[in-house]
């Protein structure tokens, strides 16, 4: 009986384990990434920047200043794109990563027995 409850109680470790490492280490993690991009759109201002793209800049409605207000907001745009996909690639390499350890682990361990 004793064996029975030993075996039952090593399972249920192992999936909570499992279940801690990938489930809500993603929510966590996810959230975190998230409120880092929100922080980032505080200076950068993709949304904003999209938002008044037509609208000349500094609210000179002449030719020069539409004009000019498009170049200007298309290449901000541009280069927040960029970054912001640079951010999002390193935070999911990052994340994937962490996906591998437990995999690794066991990897590492069988590897050592052999």
């Amino acid at each position: 009986m004793a064996f029975i409850y030993l075996g039952e109680r090593f399972l249920y470790r192992i999936v909570e384990f499992l279940r801690h490492w990938y489930v809500k280490s993603g929510k966590i993690y996810s959230n975190f990434v998230l409120n880092k991009l929100t922080q980032i759109d505080e200076v950068l201002a993709l949304r904003i920047t999209w938002n008044h793209l037509l609208e000349p800049l500094f609210k000179d409605y002449s030719i020069i200043g539409r004009v000019l207000g498009f170049i200007f907001r298309t290449i901000r745009l541009i280069v927040a794109g960029i970054i912001y996909i640079f951010i999002f690639a390193i935070a999911i390499f990052a994340y994937f990563l962490w996906l591998l350890i437990p995999p690794a682990v066991v990897w590492q361990f069988f590897m050592t027995l052999s």
